[in-house]
């Protein structure tokens, strides 16, 4: 059996060659109204029978003559036809030929021409350039998501540079600071964020280059051939047309019956693809795809394309390729589902050409070209997904493999809270965090891709309470400084502490005693209107202070609290409760109040369920932490805490030491409360797996569901850490 020779189409033969070609089809649809002009004219004409006649053909065969080159290869071939023409024009030809020799037309023929072909001729003119200009629109609209897509890179790459810029102006910081263990700590962070930043641009840059390759390989040519059905389909219904207009003129001229039926033969000559053919032919030009985009490095920060894979980075990508592998299942199921619809389609407008089916083409067409844009939305964010997805797992497996992810919730947290990845507060008015619904975990958004997926699933208040404190020391081990530099890092000046205390010397020494203790000390806690004594001057020698420094404490420590020290006055009630706070804390926001380690307190209002208490530290009051706060049975004070006697050692010496060195830190505050259950499904019977995106089952064997049937008969469960489908009605639940 012999094999059907397919017609080469603009898409596959041409590439990007849009314009042109929507030249050349715009000017085949305009041609529309010259005929129906010509065939309105001759209606008129026909009233006057062959004189007209004769005029009349030989006006359109100068203005054939005029646009043959245009219709027959566009605007701009790049090969000249020559004398040759296009299939339409030769049989447009003929057809002017056969008029010259038909000068006997009458009134009835002239309006039946006008009735018959001149008005669908319009209508159709009309309605072919109308889906034209949508071929115009949608090409400019995938141009734009190609730029689009281009400018996105382009943003991702500026903030890899500025990262990067960053990481450098911390690392010159961390020479000049006065904090080293800050700016170091700092230094550190800004690499992590320079390395997902690395990360999301190598990634942006995959996706790119898969959507650019779309663009030129699937998009723009698909477009083009349903610019090219749209053209060979003018002149499917334009041989319609001719055609009724041939079967007028036999009906009534039966003496140019041999001019009509040579006439209507060679219009079925002219097959919709031999003018495409002939505009492909002295077309073809050499088309070069633009190559790939490439890492580019950041003229302050020189890297390689290689991804970064360290523990940090792989806590980034798994979080990156768990949301990417949660789209992508259900977004192939509804590319999919489009694509089918789209071919069903098709297949009702070639049932439509064929005659078997009653319907409106055009409509059909528009229909069609209207779902081919949804596919083409769903289809676009399939592929980022995709590729996001292939590049995380070609690096570095699928890491999604046993996590245990947080089911986080965006959150705005009305009252201070601690942000358990990196310790500092969570402040914000409109869903500035993150918290678990199941254990508790509380994060920064910009945080969130960079929490480890070790969710310990649905936990007690008490169980929260604990994990909180573990991840707040957690956090706070994590930002103290490595005790060497990293690698690619150079090493920095070391620091000791005699350097930093030798800096006290200056005019603002207080300040820098204040920030090396980190919170106020008793003595910036009394009330201003109260006497001090007057702070011991050393007399050692310069030489001897420089080399072991002694400093007197502070004036509160030499008395106790004054009577007039709390508010109005007076002196705690019996009936307020006394307590101690266990751990420094420092007040993140208004209403908080600073106290250090081992501070005298009193209650005012307790902890109702928040996790706060307000409590009176001297004359000040504000809240703290409940968890920092221990409640104690008030005691008469030794006589020795009045005025304690000095010695040689210096007590806030001491407490200065400890401050620089790490203070002590006090568990996570305010956990979240409420948790989400977990819901399994048992198969009912066993199901083989069809494809890659869904499980396998055996009767009675149990998953978790992670979302019910939305309708299309499938639900996704969740199977050794992998989600896929399966059909709903194979599962109940248990």
């Amino acid at each position: 059996m012999a094999e059907v020779e397919i017609a080469p189409t603009l898409g596959s033969e041409l590439k990007d060659g849009f314009k042109p070609a929507n030249a050349w089809v715009a000017s085949g649809i305009a041609w529309l109204d010259d005929i129906q002009s010509f065939y309105r004219e001759r209606s008129a004409i026909e009233k006057e029978y062959s004189a007209k006649l004769n005029a009349l053909a030989k006006k359109y065969f100068e203005k054939k003559t005029r646009k043959s080159a245009s219709l027959s290869v566009g605007d701009t071939p790049i090969m000249t036809p020559g004398s040759l023409e296009s299939a339409s024009l030769t049989t447009w030809t003929t057809h002017l030929t056969t008029l010259e020799a038909r000068a006997d037309e009458h009134e009835r023929y002239g309006n039946d021409l006008v009735v018959m072909v001149a008005e669908p001729l319009k209508n159709l003119s009309t309605r072919f350039e109308d889906l034209r200009k949508r071929h115009v629109e949608y090409a400019e609209k995938l141009e734009k998501e190609r730029d689009a897509s281009y400018a996105d890179l382009r943003k991702v790459k500026g903030k890899y540079d500025a990262v990067c810029q960053e990481v450098e102006s911390k690392r010159k910081k961390t020479e000049s600071s006065f904090d080293k263990n800050k700016a170091q700590n700092s230094f550190q962070q800004q690499i992590l964020e320079m390395h997902n930043a690395k990360n999301t641009y190598l990634i942006a840059i995959n996706v790119t280059n898969k959507q650019k390759e779309k663009y030129y390989h699937e998009y723009l040519p698909e477009l083009m051939d349903s610019l090219q059905d749209l053209s060979e389909f003018r002149t499917i219904k334009l041989n319609g047309l001719w055609t009724t207009a041939a079967g007028l003129e036999a009906t009534m001229l039966q003496q140019s019956a041999a001019q009509v039926n040579r006439l209507s033969q060679e219009i079925t000559r002219n097959q919709p693809h031999l003018d495409s053919m002939m505009y492909m032919t002295h077309n073809m030009g050499g088309f070069q795809e633009p190559l790939d985009k490439a890492f580019e490095p950041s003229p302050v920060w020189h890297d390689d394309g290689t991804m970064v894979v360290d523990e940090a980075a792989k806590i980034y990508l798994r979080n990156m390729l768990n949301k990417s592998k949660g789209q992508l299942g259900e977004l192939r199921r509804e590319t999919d589902k489009k694509r089918r619809e789209v071919e069903a389609m098709k297949r009702v407008k070639q049932k439509v050409r064929e005659g078997t089916e009653e319907k409106d083409e055009v409509a059909v067409l528009s229909q069609i070209f209207a779902m081919q844009e949804d596919l083409h939305q769903v289809d676009w964010k399939r592929l980022m997904a995709e590729v996001e997805t292939y590049t995380i797992t070609s690096t570095v497996g699928d890491v999604t493999l046993g996590a245990k992810n947080h089911n986080f919730k965006a959150q705005t947290f009305k009252i201070p809270t601690n942000c358990d990845l990196c310790g500092e507060r969570i402040w914000g008015l409109s869903a500035k965090g993150f918290d678990c619904r199941d254990c508790g975990y509380t994060c920064h958004s910009k945080c969130e891709m960079k929490v480890p997926a070790e969710c310990p699933g649905e936990q007690s208040k008490e169980e929260r309470k604990r994990l909180k404190q573990e991840r707040y020391e957690a956090a706070n081990s994590l930002a103290r400084p490595p005790s060497g530099p990293p690698e690619h890092v150079a090493e920095l000046p070391t620091l000791s502490r005699s350097d930093t205390v030798a800096s006290g010397k200056s005019g603002y020494a207080a300040s820098a005693q204040r920030s090396m203790t980190g919170t106020l000390s008793p003595a910036e806690d009394a009330p201003p209107e109260i006497p001090t004594a007057t702070r011991p001057t050393s007399t050692a020698p310069p030489a001897a202070a420089r080399k072991n420094r002694v400093m007197a404490p502070p004036p509160a420590a030499y008395i106790s609290e004054l009577p007039g020290s709390t508010p109005n006055g007076s002196s705690p009630g019996p009936s307020e409760q006394k307590a101690k706070m266990l751990y420094t804390f420092e007040a993140g926001a208004p209403g908080e109040l600073s106290v250090p380690e081992g501070r005298d307190l009193v209650i005012l209002e307790p902890d109702t369920g928040t996790g706060w208490v307000k409590v009176r530290a001297g004359y000040k009051e504000g809240l703290v932490p409940a968890s920092y706060v221990e409640t104690v049975v008030a005691v008469a004070p030794p006589p020795a805490a009045i005025a304690p006697q000095h010695t040689g050692q210096s007590t806030y010496s001491t407490h200065s030491s400890s401050s620089i060195g790490g203070k002590k830190r006090g568990p996570a505050v305010a956990p979240r409360r409420g948790a989400k259950k977990l819901k399994y499904v048992e198969a009912l019977y066993e199901y083989a797996a069809q494809n890659d995106t869904e499980h396998s089952m055996a009767e009675g064997e149990r998953f978790v569901l992670i979302k019910e049937d939305p309708g299309d008969g499938w639900a996704e469960v969740e199977k050794g850490g992998v989600t896929k489908s399966v059909p709903a009605s194979y599962l109940q639940v248990v």
